[in-house]
């Protein structure tokens, strides 16, 4: 895997940025992983992407390297911070691509950044307040970061809460949420929750004129797939892929999926 440079820029607040160089020229690609989770979660992914392709990740406040947040913010500040953080690594456009939470955070980067977001993929993600929730005891177990803090309970409950593989191998469900050397702190947690809150992007995705991917998988308890239906219908210029697997099979099945968004950008 090639070594990435990581720092923590003052970009309007101070975030944790990892950046993986690419070919001179290539237009970067923005990793928006899913709540309670730092860009470390994208590890299993990065070894199967082209690795001229420049990649760059933001943590959220308190997550990673990322100071704990002072006080709760919403999604147009974050989307606000990933693109002066293309500002300061020199990038005029890139494609985004986010992950359930980190997919919302795509939504509102792409709707507010028209002209320097190019490509956009939507993974296991939804429309947000306005999208098709899942059974309730889902929803309780999302509320509260104890996946991310205690494995044991991750292991017991991954099945039932992320579907796909997770069913017969809660294992290894849990190795990619507990990736990261630290435990997700709960006020950050909260704060994610938070900046979620109310958001919902119906009435924006008319507006969003870069080609779109939308990525669901069959078996997925968090998102249910008749939410990327709705988004591939909502945004003018999409695509729908279904995949057999559950929520986190981008990242469980990497080698499968990752060739399948990576073609999609290297379209003229």
């Amino acid at each position: 895997m090639r070594e990435p440079q990581i720092a923590v820029l003052d970009i309007g607040r101070r975030l944790e940025v990892t950046h993986w160089p690419g070919a001179p020229g290539r237009v970067p690609l923005l990793l928006c992983s899913g709540i309670g989770s730092s860009s470390s979660l994208f590890d299993a992914l990065i070894e199967h992407l082209d690795p001229a392709r420049p990649l760059i990740a933001v943590n959220p406040p308190g997550l990673g390297a990322s100071p704990a947040p002072k006080a709760p913010y919403v999604m147009h500040t974050l989307a606000r911070s990933l693109r002066l953080t293309m500002d300061q690594l020199g990038y005029d456009r890139a494609d985004i691509l986010g992950i359930s939470w980190g997919g919302v955070l795509a939504q509102q980067f792409a709707f507010q950044n028209p002209r320097r977001c190019r490509r956009v993929v939507l993974v296991a993600t939804s429309t947000g307040w306005l999208g098709f929730p899942p059974r309730l005891r889902t929803l309780v177990r999302m509320a509260t970061p104890r996946r991310h803090r205690d494995p044991a309970y991750a292991r017991q409950i991954a099945g039932d809460l992320y579907g796909g593989s997770a069913r017969a191998d809660p294992g290894g469900v849990v190795d990619l949420l507990h990736s990261a050397p630290s435990a997700t702190p709960v006020r950050s947690y909260l704060y994610q929750l938070g900046a979620g809150t109310g958001w919902t992007s119906v009435p924006a995705l008319r507006m969003v004129r870069q080609p779109c991917l939308v990525l669901a998988g069959d078996d997925d308890p968090i998102i249910r797939t008749t939410n990327a239906r709705v988004m591939a219908r909502l945004l003018p210029n999409a695509r729908l892929h279904l995949y057999p697997g559950g929520h986190l099979a981008l990242l469980s099945h990497a080698a499968e999926l990752a060739p399948v968004f990576e073609r999609f950008l290297d379209e003229e």
